[in-house]
């Protein structure tokens, strides 16, 4: 069976791309609005921006580590926010001139998908606001056993 990708031609550069057989079996449609096409999901719609379990916030895409719980906080945006990621190399930032405005995109370095943006508005010690897409997201608690990532 021939897998073709779906990422536009501006998804070039990445380790890992995702194929329609991906798409088809591990995104949910909000998952690949959000992810595949810049989506955005309403504000405070999504259980992570409540999430209060300590843990690791991968890509929901190819599960690249992210954000971690301790880098979490309420930034009362509506949506998850983090003032780190959980390395440097973690997340690609990208200018964003749409809609009128001029913010910093955020995608995951791995492969690319949408995640969200980042301000200059957030907490100490860096100063920074990931704002960041629930959908983008898969969390595992750092307490799970069985080593199984929530689907949410």
């Amino acid at each position: 069976m021939e897998m073709k990708t779906v990422f536009p031609p501006r998804r070039a550069g990445y380790a890992w791309r995702m194929t329609t057989h991906d798409k088809d079996s591990r995104l949910t449609p909000e998952q690949y609005r959000v992810t595949q096409l810049c989506g955005t999901e309403a504000p405070f719609s999504h259980p992570y921006n409540g999430e209060k379990r300590a843990g690791t916030y991968a890509c929901v895409c190819c599960g690249a580590p992210l954000f971690s719980s301790s880098a979490k906080f309420e930034s009362g945006s509506g949506w998850p926010s983090f003032f780190r990621p959980v390395s440097d190399d973690a997340i690609r930032e990208i200018e964003d001139t749409s809609h009128g405005m001029r913010r910093i995109e955020t995608r995951c370095a791995a492969c690319g998908a949408h995640l969200g943006h980042v301000f200059p508005d957030g907490p100490a010690p860096t100063g920074l606001r990931f704002c960041i897409n629930g959908a983008a997201l898969v969390f595992t608690p750092e307490d799970e056993e069985d080593g199984e990532e929530d689907p949410s």
